[in-house]
């Protein structure tokens, strides 16, 4: 991590109010994977974000409500099966105009209707998107609507939505975990956050960033999630994509070294990175 990136993150000033830091907006959750939107606003509302507002299917927003407190939601038309439904298209839009940034992907769930729904918004919203798990996957064996895109975005795969992706071996992704990342920043014209150990982020002009925090208890369900609600929040602030990106991906891997140090990596959770993400940017200086 270097000071250029670290210092983008804005200062808070004593005259400030919410409005200052970013309002963003997470679309995630569906039947049996609530966590994932938990986990992805907190992850947000953490890093700094003055107001948060997470987009869930309408029947889950109970739960979403009772679960986040300091996180406004956004109940949306679902179907049969809970997931996001494409009847959502206009309501998110609308609503997306008025955020700095979005979040969209963290367990959507696979379904074909919510696959086009997201496809629909990538092309429609004309906000910084940070795509993830369920998101990319809507988008497996081409990416082509990412590069009509008129704002930034980022993609936060692991090496099986990255395989996925592609229409290739995991394996072969893991063999150039750095080649891969550049070569399809460069053809989609998104960062690219490529996870796992020692997380690679690229961007489309040649940037390159190999993380060095992190530590085999972020293995967990969950992590990633987290991560994606970071880096909408940084860019949600005013930083830009690439070192939002960045910025995100260290200090994560921080307040998981954090963890690991106080409790262990056996019994590492995703909320133990939520809960150790103020010291990891007290260390940074932030």
């Amino acid at each position: 991590m270097t000071k250029e990136h670290m210092n983008k993150i804005p200062e808070r000033k004593d005259a400030s109010h919410k409005g200052d830091y970013g309002k963003v907006l997470i679309i995630a959750g569906s039947r049996g994977m609530t966590g994932a939107a938990y986990l992805a606003s907190q992850g947000a509302l953490l890093a700094g974000s003055g107001l948060v507002t997470c987009g869930v299917p309408g029947s889950l927003n109970v739960i979403m409500e009772i679960k986040l407190t300091e996180v406004m939601t956004l109940a949306l038309p679902e179907t049969k099966n809970a997931a996001l439904s494409m009847k959502g298209a206009e309501k998110i839009i609308t609503f997306s105009a008025g955020c700095d940034a979005a979040a969209i992907g963290p367990g959507l769930g696979r379904e074909e209707e919510t696959g086009k729904l997201v496809k629909e918004l990538l092309e429609r919203m004309d906000i910084p998107v940070v795509l993830d798990a369920d998101g990319i996957n809507a988008l497996k064996s081409g990416g082509s609507i990412l590069k009509g895109r008129n704002a930034p975005t980022v993609i936060t795969p692991h090496p099986g939505e990255m395989a996925r992706f592609l229409g290739i071996d995991a394996g072969k992704v893991q063999a150039d975990r750095e080649g891969i990342a550049k070569k399809v920043s460069e053809e989609t014209g998104c960062i690219v956050c490529l996870k796992g150990h020692k997380t690679v982020v690229a961007s489309p002009d040649g940037e390159i960033y190999i993380n060095s925090t992190g530590n085999s208890g972020m293995a967990t369900g969950g992590t990633g999630d987290v991560l994606t609600g970071m880096i909408t929040s940084f860019i949600g602030q005013g930083v830009n994509a690439y070192s939002a990106a960045v910025n995100a991906v260290y200090l994560h891997g921080l307040a998981g070294d954090i963890a690991a140090s106080k409790k262990g990596a056996f019994s590492m959770t995703a909320t133990d990175i939520l809960d150790n993400l103020h010291e990891a940017f007290e260390r940074s200086g932030i």
